[in-house]
């Protein structure tokens, strides 16, 4: 699609103190994890193992884009919802922007539905553009899970996404740390919920990355595109593929503790091991005893609603 034509609403988010913010999921954390360590840290560099991302750091310029939605897949699918990572950047003032996120793959270059896991240095900055970006399929053959690098410049998604934008900076970010389970809430509603506890009706984004670093993860995987209308969430549910993965894993996405009317997805991380070839949509760990997470995000004081996806 092209970018002119989408619809952009600025919706504006509470960006409370760092220490405050920490301390919030530090205490929702510790209802969940047996183990749990959240700081006000320097961003290591996370072009390096485990993260291997095209940027260093997650700081500068920090936005939240959400970007059409769950309606353009169900219950009737828009296959016409075509986006651009370099056009979505661009279009909320962020050209050369570093984005990582969960959304769909582009199903033009991959044949076939996919789930997304963006991780590109954006076109019309100073830094050289870099596309990072890997996709989950369904294998046709087997049901497996394949997991492919988009090549450098295979910017394009479908249907949704929701990303995180910056500059790429190394500087100030949350290290959160959280071994053994013990609750029933997974890694990211627990510290979603904790914010929404605190804060209310303010809404708060938190964006960035966390890897699994010991135990394994409920992961769905999106076949290709249905051939019926997925009318019921059993429907939703028997198209997926649901597979448990092993760490390591890393996670890339965003969260936001309250939606004041823009229909927005409170959470969206996607993941990928790059040691075993999978990846796709988190749901929660399977071996609370073995968990064990580690996660660097920042915050934003702006979201972007792009293309708003409507039901029809």
């Amino acid at each position: 699609m092209m970018a002119a034509q989408l619809k952009v609403e600025k919706m504006q988010l509470l960006s409370p103190p760092m220490d405050l913010v920490a301390s919030v999921l530090q205490k929702s954390l510790q209802k969940n994890f047996a183990e749990v360590e959240v700081h006000m840290v320097e961003c290591p560099d996370l072009r390096k193992e485990p993260f291997n991302l095209v940027a260093q750091g997650l700081g500068g310029n920090n936005k939240i884009l959400d970007v059409g939605g769950v309606p353009n897949l169900t219950p009737k699918l828009k296959k016409d919802k075509i986006y651009n990572l370099d056009d979505v950047a661009k279009l909320v003032g962020s050209k050369g922007a570093f984005l990582i996120g969960a959304g769909a793959g582009p199903y033009k270059a991959v044949g076939v539905n996919s789930e997304m896991m963006a991780n590109v240095r954006t076109k019309g900055g100073d830094e050289n553009p870099q596309t990072g970006t890997y996709i989950s399929k369904v294998d046709t053959k087997d049901g497996s899970c394949k997991l492919c690098r988009l090549p450098q410049g295979c910017n394009d998604f479908a249907l949704m996404a929701n990303l995180l934008a910056s500059d790429g900076k190394q500087g100030k970010v949350l290290q959160v740390k959280a071994k053994r389970r013990t609750g029933e809430l997974n890694f990211v509603d627990a510290m979603r919920f904790g914010l929404k506890d605190h804060f209310g009706n303010e809404p708060v984004g938190l964006g960035g990355t966390f890897a699994v670093l010991n135990g394994k993860a409920h992961i769905h995987v999106m076949p290709d595109f249905p051939k019926e209308p997925l009318l019921t969430t059993d429907d939703i549910n028997n198209w997926l593929h649901f597979y448990d993965m092993a760490a390591p894993l890393v996670f890339l996405g965003v969260l936001i503790s309250h939606d004041t009317g823009y229909d927005l997805r409170l959470e969206h991380f996607h993941g990928f091991s790059s040691l075993h070839g999978e990846g796709g949509h988190y749901h929660w760990d399977v071996t609370p005893d073995e968990i064990e997470y580690l996660g660097y995000f920042v915050l934003s004081d702006v979201l972007y609603r792009i293309d708003r996806a409507t039901v029809d």
